[in-house]
C-alpha cells in the first residue's frame, strides 16, 4: 500500500461555513438514520448506463436526448413503472443547448404522458445528486409522491463552453477564479498543499487497479443497465483501462504544462466522458402499498462553497457538514464514493478527512471511470448502493468537488 507521505495541512478558515453548518438542525443519530417510517424517501431503482470514452467511445456520436431516450425506455421496459404515476423528473445535464426542450422531448418519446412535467437543473460536477436532491425535497414537502432524478452528460458533444463575463466581473480576483479550467486549479491545489506528483500518481494507480479488477470480474454489471442505441445493446463502461502501472503512469507529459507544479497528467486526471444514470423516487408507504422493491433511502444532503481557486478541495467541508446534519460519526459510513476531479484534490481530501482509503471508491473512481458531470451525482449512488449491497453494509456518503469553487455531499443508506 501505498499513501505512506502525509501531506501538510494549510487549510484556509470559512467561518461562514461554520456558521451554516451550526444552523442546519441535526438528526439523531445512526438508530434514527436506520429506523424505517412511512414518509422516509426511499429509492427504488437506481441504474446507470455504461460509460463511454468522450471523442473515441460507444457514445461519441450520441447526443444528450438519443441517451435519455434509451434510458427511460429502458427503465419502463425493466420496471414495469406506468408513467402515468410519475409526478415530476428532473434532469441534472450541464452543457448541452436547450436543456429542458430536449429532456422533455426525450421523455416523452419514450412514453410517459405529456402530463408528466420535467424540470432540469445544473450545479455542475454535483448536478447529479442535485436532481435527486430536488426530487426528495419535493417528496418531503408532499408535493410530489413520485419523481424520477436523473443525470446525463454528452462531454464528447458538448464540451465545456468557455465562460464569458463583462471586465466589471472579470477583474473581481475570487470571480475571474472562479471561471479558470478545471486543470488550472489542480494546479493550483497541488502547488498550494504540497500534492507531489509521485501522490497524485499512487492514488490514480488504486483507482485504474480497482476499477480494473471490477470490470473483469462483473462487480459493475449489478449497476449498468443495458441500452439500445441504433440497434446496438451497450453493456459495459469502455472507459477503465486494464494494466495501468505505476511505471507508466510516471512516464506520462504534464496535461497542463504552463501552470503550477505541471503534475496533472491524462493518468491522475479524472477520464472525460459520456453516459447517464436515474434514480426513482418515492415515500416508503407508497413503494410499500404498491410492491415496489426498495433498495435505499436518501437521508440528507449539503453544498458549500471554497476559494474557487482551490476548488478541488471542498469534500474537506462538505463531508464534515453533511455527517453533523445527519448526526453520524465519520466512523459510522461504510462506504464513501468520492469523485475523483484530480488526483491532486483527491488525494489531499482523503489525507486531510482522515478516512482509510480502503472505504473511499472500493471500485475505483473518476479516474478510471470518467466523470460525464452531471451523471457523476447519480452514477456515485448506484454504486454506493450497488456496494453496500454486495458488502451488507449500510451506510454511504457521496460527495463531489464542484466547478467554479463549491462542494456536495449526500448520505443515503443501503436497504437492498
Amino acid at each position: 500500500m501505498f499513501l505512506a507521505s502525509r501531506l501538510t495541512l494549510r487549510r484556509a478558515v470559512y467561518p461562514a461555513l461554520a456558521r451554516a453548518a451550526s444552523s442546519v438542525p441535526q438528526r439523531r443519530g445512526l438508530a434514527d438514520i436506520l429506523e424505517k417510517k412511512p414518509d422516509d424517501v426511499v429509492i427504488t431503482f437506481a441504474k446507470r448506463t455504461a460509460v463511454g470514452r468522450a471523442k473515441k467511445g460507444q457514445f461519441k456520436d450520441t447526443p444528450v436526448d438519443e441517451l435519455l431516450l434509451a434510458l427511460f425506455k429502458a427503465t419502463l421496459e425493466q420496471t414495469k413503472l406506468d408513467p402515468s404515476k410519475i409526478d415530476d423528473i428532473c434532469v441534472a445535464t450541464c452543457h448541452p443547448p436547450s436543456p429542458l426542450y430536449i429532456s422533455r422531448a426525450a421523455a416523452i418519446a419514450a412514453g410517459i404522458p405529456y402530463e408528466v412535467p420535467i424540470s432540469v437543473v445544473n450545479r455542475l460536477c454535483s448536478s447529479g445528486l442535485m436532481a435527486i436532491r430536488t426530487i426528495a425535497h419535493a417528496i418531503k414537502a408532499g408535493e410530489v409522491s413520485l419523481g424520477l432524478a436523473v443525470g446525463v452528460e454528452s462531454m464528447s458533444l458538448n464540451p465545456r463552453p468557455t465562460p464569458e463575463v463583462v471586465e466589471a466581473v472579470s477583474h473581481h480576483q475570487h470571480a475571474h477564479d472562479c471561471m479558470e479550467p478545471m486543470g488550472w486549479t489542480s494546479e493550483m491545489v497541488a502547488q498550494n498543499y504540497n500534492v507531489s506528483r509521485k501522490t497524485q500518481d499512487e492514488y490514480a494507480f488504486i483507482s485504474h487497479s480497482r476499477a480494473s479488477h471490477a470490470v473483469s470480474t462483473k462487480i459493475f454489471d449489478d449497476e449498468i443497465i443495458p441500452i439500445e442505441i441504433r440497434g446496438a445493446k451497450i453493456t459495459k463502461d469502455d472507459t477503465v483501462r486494464p494494466g495501468v502501472t505505476l511505471q507508466g503512469l510516471a512516464a506520462l507529459k504534464p496535461a497542463f504544462p504552463n501552470w503550477g507544479e505541471s503534475s496533472t497528467t491524462a493518468g491522475n486526471a479524472s477520464g472525460v466522458g459520456d453516459g447517464a444514470g436515474l434514480c426513482i423516487m418515492t415515500t416508503r408507504a407508497r413503494a410499500e402499498e404498491e410492491g415496489m422493491e426498495i433498495v435505499g433511502k436518501y437521508v440528507t444532503s449539503t453544498v458549500v462553497g471554497v476559494e474557487p481557486r482551490y476548488m478541488g478541495i471542498s469534500p474537506i467541508y462538505a463531508v464534515p457538514k453533511v455527517l453533523a446534519q445527519a448526526g453520524l460519526t465519520k466512523e459510522d459510513v461504510d462506504v464513501y464514493e468520492m469523485n475523483e476531479a484530480f488526483a491532486s484534490q483527491f488525494a489531499y481530501c482523503v489525507e486531510q478527512l482522515g478516512i482509510p482509503i480502503k472505504k473511499i471508491n472500493p471500485n475505483g473512481g473518476a479516474i478510471a471511470i470518467s466523470h460525464p458531470l452531471a451523471m457523476t451525482g447519480i452514477r456515485q449512488v448506484v454504486t454506493g448502493l450497488a456496494e453496500l449491497k454486495r458488502s451488507g453494509h449500510k451506510i454511504l456518503c457521496t460527495s463531489m468537488c464542484v466547478g467554479s469553487g463549491m462542494g456536495a455531499a449526500g448520505i443515503f443508506v443501503n436497504e437492498a
